[in-house]
């Protein structure tokens, strides 16, 4: 059901310039994504994939490399 995880295992989210559109939320493939209290997270589902990256309107979100510090 899930994806294989790949070397960019998960994202971030630079919460100072995230809008809080949703745009991530809607994309998300996995259903990984949440907005909550204008705060916006992928949980354990996330796979990595980009779509969230690619549709962020102004580029608040980044596939982070597995064991990088974030």
């Amino acid at each position: 059901m899930s994806r294989l995880k790949n070397r960019f295992e998960k994202i971030a989210v630079d919460q100072e310039i995230c809008m809080h559109c949703g745009a991530c939320v809607g994309t998300c493939p996995e259903n990984a994504m949440f907005l909550h209290d204008l705060t916006v997270s992928a949980d354990e589902n996330c796979n990595g994939c980009g779509y969230c990256v690619r549709v962020c309107p102004i580029g608040a979100i980044e596939r982070v490399k597995r064991g990088a510090a974030q």
